[in-house]
């Protein structure tokens, strides 16, 4: 009877000291409201396009709604394909002091160095489709018509310095033909003689007034896309600092004297690796190399 007494005592109170429990711990679970959570969401904005913006030299029609949108529609293409632009902003501490120079010397705007990077991306060894080779995109009838080496073992198209002072002097043959260098840059992708098809056919004297093909139509734009993007990459949401970027590799220049038998064994001989010899010699195509004594051949060997 006194156990039966007791439990009539002891079960409410446990009952009641469970319920409080069971109280305590959802109020414990509750979110504190005191706590704010910040959503980080990514937001992607229209690109900036300056009041004025030239090429060469040449000003922008931008008050003309289809040119405005057509640099708009480049500027949209490069400033959110992140990571091939980072790339071309690290690459061009690189390459522009090679091909700078050589622009000047031939009395090409400097501008220009942009039209390489929309041929090939600063790589040196680009080939397209239609078999246009390097920095400059030259086709081989072309490059030999303007004096470069092309054949087995040697493809001076691949060559920097001297596929530049090609496309310079195919540059300045457009020049003298067309006397715009919008148009000149407009040739350089479509050929002179597409251009000049177009202007008799359409009776029309202007890149901003001709229906061409889709490509040569947004060529002029892609490049000056690329020069406004490169010259304020901060206006365009692109933070690269100086140590980030590809600094030029110093090199010294051989002479190559003889024939060679292997460029493997050469390329030990200049304390390099194979590899290293043709990165920066890619116009050297095969393993060796016939000497006639008619021409003189010198390579870039890294100061490594």
């Amino acid at each position: 009877m006194e156990n039966r007494k007791s439990w009539k005592v002891l079960f409410p109170t446990i009952l009641i000291v469970n319920v409080g429990l069971v109280v305590m711990m959802l109020a414990s679970a509750r979110p504190d409201d005191s706590k704010v959570v910040v959503k980080n969401e990514t937001q992607f904005k229209a690109v900036y396009i300056p009041k004025k913006v030239g090429f060469a030299g040449e000003e922008m029609p931008l008050d003309r709604f289809d040119v405005k949108e057509a640099l708009d529609r480049e500027l949209l293409s490069n400033a959110y394909f992140h990571s091939q632009t980072i790339r071309y902003i690290k690459m061009a501490p690189r390459y522009f002091p090679i091909i700078e120079p050589i622009l000047k010397k031939n009395g090409i705007p400097d501008d220009f160095k942009y039209l390489a990077v929309a041929e090939s991306g600063f790589n040196p060894r680009a080939v397209s489709p239609a078999r246009a080779v390097g920095f400059w995109q030259l086709m081989e009838g072309t490059a030999k018509d303007y004096g470069l080496e092309i054949n087995k073992e040697v493809d001076e198209r691949y060559h920097i310095e001297k596929s530049t002072n090609v496309a310079c002097a195919y540059l300045k043959d457009a020049y003298k033909k067309f006397g715009n260098w919008t148009s000149v840059a407009a040739a350089y992708n479509r050929g002179m003689t597409g251009i000049q098809r177009q202007m008799d056919r359409q009776e029309q004297e202007d890149y901003y007034d001709l229906l061409i093909t889709t490509e040569t139509a947004r060529y002029v734009y892609r490049i000056v896309a690329i020069k406004l993007i490169l010259e304020n990459p901060e206006k365009y949401n692109f933070y690269i600092s100086e140590d980030e970027k590809y600094p030029i590799i110093p090199t010294k220049e051989v002479e190559i004297t003889g024939s060679v038998s292997s460029f493997s064994d050469f390329a030990k001989q200049q304390g390099i690796s194979y590899k290293v010899l043709k990165d920066f010699n890619p116009w050297l195509r095969e393993n060796e190399l016939t000497y006639s004594g008619k021409k003189r051949y010198w390579v870039q060997i890294p100061k490594l």
